[in-house]
């Protein structure tokens, strides 16, 4: 249940984080949002980790910021793979990125979803 609520929140998030970067970052409706949030679960869960790993010593060297251009790939192949979404470049998708997961903190973290003793 708790994978589901926060896809849930994640597609909230990404309708959020479209209007206030619009017209450089558009979702087309909710329906889209969620597949949004359901392949960038996915993207996150399978190419995320692979993409550390082979830019680990990149990463390194950056001090961890390289992890923002990763995480910009990552919209923008999402941006590739999900019909009614998109985005204008890779700066747009960092600020995408980082837009989003500061008002998907704010959105869990008002839900609850941080609790230890939260029984999903």
């Amino acid at each position: 249940m708790g994978f589901l609520i926060r896809i849930l929140v994640s597609a909230l998030a990404a309708m959020l984080t479209a209007y206030l970067l619009n017209p450089a970052v558009k979702v087309d409706s909710f329906v889209t949002a969620l597949i949004l949030a359901l392949v960038l679960a996915l993207l996150n869960a399978l190419v995320k980790p692979i993409l550390i790993f082979l830019t680990f010593p990149v990463t390194i060297i950056t001090l961890g910021l390289f992890l923002f251009v990763i995480n910009a790939l990552i919209i923008l192949l999402a941006a590739k793979l999900v019909p009614g979404f998109k985005v204008d470049g890779f700066w747009w998708a960092l600020l995408f990125s980082i837009v989003m997961t500061i008002i998907n903190s704010i959105m869990i973290s008002l839900a609850g979803g941080n609790n230890k003793n939260n029984n999903d």
